[in-house]
């Protein structure tokens, strides 16, 4: 009977750790995310203004390939 109910405990405990572990990992990822938006399109345009230039389109996509290239 000891053994029984100590497997099932232990089968209990893991899930109810891998579910806190889940939702701890996915708030953090949300938080990490706030913090540190991905660069999109509009940020590279952006920049590119701020420097005093007008990017093109194709200017744009050759820095997205360049940035991706190195993910």
């Amino acid at each position: 009977m000891a053994i029984w109910l100590f497997i099932v405990l232990l089968v209990v405990a893991l899930l109810v750790g891998g579910a806190i572990g889940f939702f701890l990992a996915r708030a953090w990822f949300k938080k990490y995310l706030e913090k540190n938006p991905p660069v999109n399109e509009m940020m590279i345009r952006e920049m590119m203004r701020q420097m005093g230039r007008t990017p093109s389109e194709k200017q744009v996509r050759q820095i997205l390939a360049s940035m991706n290239q190195y993910k």
